[in-house]
């Protein structure tokens, strides 16, 4: 039989060849580094045989889908070894999440993270052990009566529950087997770095009404340094959190009043309506106009939208004077009937309009976290109509812009291309045009990008920006959506320089995402310690004694009409106090004045993270600050 190899080039092989086989075909130091495969693009373990046609790759250690297998091994081994230790116990399901895997487990005797290190010792024998991991197929009624021979319940229901013509595959390591889709690793020993990390309550298949099940968490990676560097980064996240620091800086504070509304402090508003004037200011000079759209609209236009049929679940109705009315969850359809106002021709376009728009989105309780994860937030949106051919040039112009943002920041970002998901709406034809301008743009830009099948808006394929933070963090930001499908569902036209009618194209696009979730990651990024042009206090004013008082409040009244934002520290307490605290507070100067900076019309600077940097003329440090502020330099 013939099969394809991921260069293109075809190798035949004799029948029942598997991924293993094809692998010791290629070369004997593939064969050794080999770990599982991906078939027709499709995972699969070695042992997986082959048929005509197939294309193959066969991943090893060195390729991104090796730490997810990696990750499920060693969810399977915590398993091998509760079931050693707690032979009672049942298993429930053991996924992999982002940065490890968890496995929920019906324990009859609680456990608790005292219990890790013996949990961890018996894994590290399994591991030590060097088990072979081999992957058998059942029928149904064999696959229930194994479950139910090794009392796991819990998998029995799962078989219960898949559709009859699902293949029911099992994982053998040892003398432990498993119900599992795999793939896994070859065998337990090649699994180098672990550790087990939380526990967590958590409901059978989430469901409240469900027996609340035990969650241990780990985590694993292909190397002990690499382990070590992200529990490094763990620390440094814990030191950085922003619920804790937005406390203490007084940016924000989250209430059992509204839980998932932010309530944000005079401190964080002058933090928000920096970055609201930044934005502002960017978005007036490439050519936006801005607007607002109702928070409230009825039911027909978010039917029209396609909103109603995708999103209901997660928006927040009500009826006024009888009719079904829905707060926004985006801005776009509002912005649509602003399009729709007046007639277009194709000299306005490409129209570009911005809307800094709140939304309101259902969360789940569970799922709220700090500014991350709100029900209600400030999106940056903007939409842009435009011909066919400006395309292109207009994505490229978003991109650049969004560039311009995140490196302001000093924030490294990857861009991700989603395509057409499972229940997007439009021809095949829109969809493909669509994804084709978007690679174009990202083609002509040199701007490297990996493809995230099926994961578009309902509506149109997207570029989403996925920035690195200072300790190296992803958070996807900045997302730019091409939409053929929006503008057909509301009859939106333009009339052409032929003097027909024609359809616009839609972009939707925003830079930060929900301001509120970017003011966390930047409270984060910083560790709370702003640049100057961003700090909600940029200098602290504090007197050595009352004889130096007077002149303290000349200086804030100077500093204040300069446009800068000060702060005094005239309270009767030690200088060295009033410096610590000021320290703790993040502030980028401290202006100590004494009888000798009053009579030389001086002030003594001290710099945030470096201490005392001499003295300087009032006038002068005012001029140094005003232009760190509109230079916006970083700190």
């Amino acid at each position: 039989m013939k099969i394809k190899l991921a260069d293109g080039s075809v190798m035949e092989l004799p029948e029942g060849t598997t991924v293993a086989g094809v692998a010791s075909a290629i070369s004997e130091g593939l064969k050794r580094n080999a770990i599982a495969g991906k078939v027709n693009g499709k995972l699969v373990d070695l042992a997986h045989t082959l048929d005509e046609g197939d294309e193959v790759v066969i991943v090893t250690m060195k390729d991104p889908e090796a730490l997810g297998i990696y990750r499920h091994t060693c969810a399977h081994v915590l398993a091998q070894a509760v079931k050693s230790i707690y032979p009672t116990c049942s298993l429930a399901i053991g996924p992999t999440i982002e940065n490890g895997f968890y496995y929920d487990i019906d324990f009859k005797t609680p456990i608790s993270t005292d219990d890790f290190p013996k949990i961890e010792e018996e894994m590290n024998k399994i591991i030590k052990a060097n088990f072979a991991i081999e992957r058998f197929e059942l029928p149904r009624e064999e696959a229930i009566a194994l479950m139910t021979k090794y009392k796991e319940p819990y998998k029995v229901q799962l078989i219960k529950d898949l559709p009859e013509d699902s293949v029911i595959s099992f994982y053998k390591q040892g003398d432990f087997t498993d119900l599992c889709r795999g793939p896994h690793l070859p065998s337990t020993g090649l699994i180098k770095a672990f550790k087990l990390t939380t526990l967590a309550g958590a409901y059978w298949r989430g469901d409240e009404k469900n027996k609340m099940l035990t969650r241990i968490y780990g985590t694993a990676f292909l190397k002990k340094s690499e382990m070590e560097a992200y529990f490094t980064m763990l620390e440094e996240a814990k030191k950085r959190d922003h619920t804790k620091l937005g406390k203490e800086l007084k940016l924000f504070a989250l209430l059992n009043e509204g839980k998932g509304f932010p309530f944000f402090l005079p401190n964080g508003m002058v933090l928000k309506n920096n970055l609201i004037d930044y934005w502002r200011s960017i978005h007036r000079r490439e050519g936006y106009v801005e607007v607002s759209t109702p928070i409230m609209l009825s039911r027909t236009l978010w039917e029209t939208s396609g909103h109603w049929d995708h999103y209901k679940e997660n928006m927040y109705t009500t009826k006024i004077d009888g009719e079904d009315y829905a707060i926004k969850p985006m801005n776009c359809p509002g912005g649509m009937l602003i399009y729709k106002l007046e007639p277009r021709s194709y000299k306005d376009l490409p129209m570009r309009v911005g809307e800094l728009g709140l939304v309101h989105r259902h969360e789940k309780s569970g799922q709220l976290h700090g500014l991350m994860r709100v029900r209600c937030f400030t999106q940056d949106d903007a939409h842009i109509f435009m011909t066919p051919e400006q395309i292109t040039p207009e994505i490229k112009g978003v991109v650049r812009l969004i560039d311009e943002v995140y490196s302001l920041f000093g924030f490294k970002y990857h861009v991700e291309l989603s395509t057409r998901p499972d229940n997007s709406i439009g021809s095949d034809e829109d969809w493909e045009h669509a994804t084709a301008a978007l690679k174009e743009a990202l083609d002509e830009l040199k701007l490297p990008y990996v493809i995230n099948e099926g994961d578009g808006a309902f509506y149109g394929p997207k570029i989403d920006f996925h920035l690195t933070d200072s300790i190296g963090r992803t958070w996807q930001c900045g997302t730019i959506q091409l939409d053929f499908q929006l503008p057909q569902r509301f009859n939106a036209e333009y009339v052409g320089e032929d003097g027909e009618k024609h359809r616009p194209i839609m972009i939707h696009r925003v830079v930060f995402g929900s301001i509120e979730r970017f003011i966390g990651i930047l409270i984060e990024h910083f560790e709370g310690k702003f640049p100057l042009w961003l700090s909600p206090v940029q200098v602290k004013i504090m007197d050595v004694s009352e004889k130096s008082e007077a002149y303290c409040k000349e200086i804030y009244k100077k500093i204040s009409e300069a446009g800068l934002r000060p702060e005094n520290d005239l309270r009767p307490e030690k200088i060295g106090k009033k410096i610590r605290e000021a320290e703790l507070e993040k502030v980028p100067y401290m202006l100590v004045i004494g009888e000798k900076e009053a009579e030389s019309g001086e002030v003594a600077i001290r710099k945030r993270g470096v201490g005392d940097i001499g003295k300087m003329k009032l006038d002068d440090f005012i001029a140094l600050a005003k232009k760190q502020v509109e230079d916006k330099e970083a700190f």
